[in-house]
C-alpha cells in the first residue's frame, strides 16, 4: 500500500468514527434529552391554568327608583292612606272623603251628627269614641249599630232606627269624623270613655269623668 492509499485510508476511518461519536451520545439511552421547548407557549399554557384564571366579579345590579306620578298615588291603597299622620285633627278629618261606605259607618256618623254636630271637632270624635269603646268593652252589643240603636241609650233614636240625615256639610263632617275614628287615625281626648252627657247631668251609673269638651263631660 503506497501512501496515499495510507492516507486515504485513515481520512475515510477518520470520518467514520466521527459520525458514529456524534450519533451516539449518553443523553438518547437514558431518555434525558427532551425535544426542544417552545418557552413563549409554555408561559402561554401556565397562564390558562385554573390557578391563573382571573376570577370575574358578579356584576353588581342597581334598581332604578321608581317614579310615582299622579297616577300612581290614585293606585294606593286605602290602608296606606289611612296610615298617614296628620298635624291636626283638622287636616285628618279634611283628608276624608264624604262617602258613607257601610252600615256601621253610617251609624257612626248619624250618633256624631245628632249628638254632637255644632260640637267642636274633638268633641264628635269622643263622642265616636264612646260608641267604638262600647262595641269593644263586652258590656254593650259588640257591633258599632246594635250600639246606636240600643234601647234607651241615645235620644235621637226612633223605634230602632236612625232619623233621616239632610246630607248637608255638618253630615259630611261627622261621615268624615266616623272615618277617622273607625281608623283610629287620631287621638281621642276621651279615651276609654263609655258615657257622655251634658255638665248638668251625670250618668246613672258610677263613673269616673275623664273629660269635658264642648257641652259635653265623659266618663269610664
Amino acid at each position: 500500500m503506497t501512501i496515499l492509499q495510507r492516507a486515504a485510508t485513515i481520512a475515510a476511518m477518520t470520518f467514520s468514527l466521527a459520525g458514529l461519536l456524534g450519533n451516539s451520545a449518553p443523553g438518547h439511552a437514558t431518555g434525558i434529552d427532551k425535544p426542544a421547548v417552545n418557552l413563549t407557549a409554555l408561559a402561554n399554557l401556565n397562564a390558562l391554568s385554573p390557578q391563573n384564571v382571573p376570577q370575574i366579579a358578579p356584576v353588581a345590579t342597581t334598581v332604578a327608583p321608581v317614579e310615582t306620578n299622579a297616577e300612581n298615588a290614585a293606585a294606593v291603597s286605602p290602608a296606606v292612606a289611612e296610615a298617614e299622620e296628620f298635624d291636626t285633627l283638622a287636616q285628618a278629618v279634611a283628608a276624608q272623603d264624604g262617602a258613607a261606605a257601610d252600615d256601621a259607618l253610617q251609624c257612626l256618623a248619624g250618633a256624631i251628627y245628632f249628638e254632637s254636630k255644632g260640637e267642636p271637632l274633638t268633641g264628635q270624635l269622643a263622642v265616636a269614641e264612646v260608641i267604638i269603646n262600647r262595641a269593644k268593652s263586652g258590656r254593650f252589643p259588640a257591633d258599632v249599630c246594635a250600639v246606636v240603636k240600643q234601647r234607651g241609650q241615645f235620644s235621637f233614636v226612633r223605634g230602632g232606627q236612625i232619623p233621616t240625615i239632610n246630607a248637608g256639610t255638618a253630615y259630611r263632617t261627622a261621615i268624615a269624623v266616623a272615618k277617622v275614628a273607625l281608623a283610629d287615625a287620631w287621638n281621642s281626648p276621651a279615651q276609654k270613655a263609655l258615657y257622655f252627657n251634658t255638665p248638668d247631668r251625670r250618668p246613672s251609673v258610677r263613673a269616673i269623668k275623664v273629660a269635658s269638651i264642648g257641652n259635653h263631660v265623659f266618663y269610664r
